[in-house]
């Protein structure tokens, strides 16, 4: 996929590395934990492992059984994280005298229910590049600016598709009938990564025709994207780069419902304003489908994929998100350019850094 690029200034040679020291994770709970209840609350830090290596140790130390522990997300291997898990408080004495090289229980509390799955508002970040100039680090900061203020592309990270990049052609082949896969959960792997490609696809595309919009006059804009001359002129009004399309599917942000965009003008206010957002599809049927013009652009990405519709239930998901609490700071004796964002759940910071450095990881 040739993934287009939101903001428009030069790439930036910086170093990134996901180590402990320049990539930190901090879990955002979606509620408060009550104080009481049945189930042992840890809030716990680990570096340079997965959460499924966590568990796997908890559950040696404890006797607590791996699938009995609740989670809200799974984290980065490589770097520092922080976040939420839960187990039943019989098992707390067996943590008492609790130590590990890469792992440190925070804090102890407790809660009526187990920590489920998506049970977290987002994720806050600090990240460190290094080796960054004078002229790279007003960039970033520029950058990050026009992140805070209109949002970002919310595109699947690279850790979607595999190290090999290439999970999406085996989940589209076992679509096809063309490959088998025994193992149910890799089954479901490939199959995500190959809707995870679609919607990257359909996103740049989307950020294409807003990029022919901004930068074109009407009539080579027109010519460009093959929309309707009246159209572009209207959409050419629109302030902020990530061009409303009449026949969108918008849903309210954070939470709540999706629906039909039907009157750009309308909605247009709400959008600036970070109350609703655009949602790309993930491949399926029994989901709400965009129509008008921004339909004829989402049929011509996934037409190919309208043989495997019954074997899938759809879903939609933010393709415009928007960062919060966004903070950018240059240490020019040490070429450092430090930043913190907070980003809701199934973001990606690495997004964040290639859309700054404009050079995929």
């Amino acid at each position: 996929m040739n993934r287009q690029f939101f903001l428009t200034h030069s790439p930036i040679n910086a170093m990134f590395t996901k180590n402990s020291s320049d990539f930190v994770v901090s879990e955002i709970p979606l509620y408060p934990f009550s104080g009481e209840g049945e189930h042992l609350v840890l809030h716990v830090r680990k570096k340079d492992m997965t959460t499924w290596d966590m568990l796997q140790y908890l559950s040696e130390v404890t006797g607590c059984k791996v699938r009995d522990f609740g989670y809200a997300g799974l984290k980065d291997k490589d770097g520092m994280t922080t976040q939420y898990i839960s187990l039943h408080k019989n098992f707390e004495p067996k943590l008492t005298n609790f130590t590990h090289e890469k792992i440190k229980i925070l804090d102890t509390t407790y809660h009526n229910n187990k920590i489920r799955t998506g049970h977290l508002k987002g994720n806050r970040f600090f990240i460190r590049l290094k080796k960054v100039n004078p002229i790279d680090a007003k960039k970033l900061q520029d950058g990050l600016k026009k992140i805070s203020k209109e949002g970002f592309p919310n595109f699947f990270g690279y850790q979607r598709f595999g190290i090999d990049g290439d999970n999406y052609i085996k989940g589209k082949a076992i679509l096809e009938g063309k490959r088998k896969e025994r193992n149910p959960k890799m089954k479901e792997f490939f199959i995500n990564a190959y809707q995870s490609y679609l919607f990257n696809t359909w996103l740049s595309k989307r950020i294409e025709i807003s990029r022919l919009i901004e930068e074109f006059n009407v009539a080579d804009a027109t010519r460009a994207t093959n929309l309707p001359k009246e159209m572009v002129e209207s959409l050419k009004k629109q302030p902020q780069f990530f061009k409303l399309l009449h026949g969108d599917v918008l849903h309210h942000y954070p939470a709540g419902k999706a629906f039909v965009c039907e009157n750009v003008e309308e909605e247009l206010p709400r959008f600036l304003e970070h109350g609703i957002t655009i949602a790309g599809w993930l491949l399926g049927g029994k989901n709400i489908r965009a129509e008008y013009e921004a339909g004829v652009i989402e049929k011509q990405i996934f037409e190919e994929c309208e043989p495997f519709l019954d074997k899938l239930n759809g879903s939609r998901r933010f393709a415009w998100s928007f960062a919060e609490e966004v903070e950018g700071v240059y240490k020019e004796e040490e070429a450092w350019f430090e930043m913190h964002f907070s980003l809701p759940k199934g973001s990606y910071a690495t997004v964040i850094i290639e859309e700054l450095i404009k050079v995929s990881l």
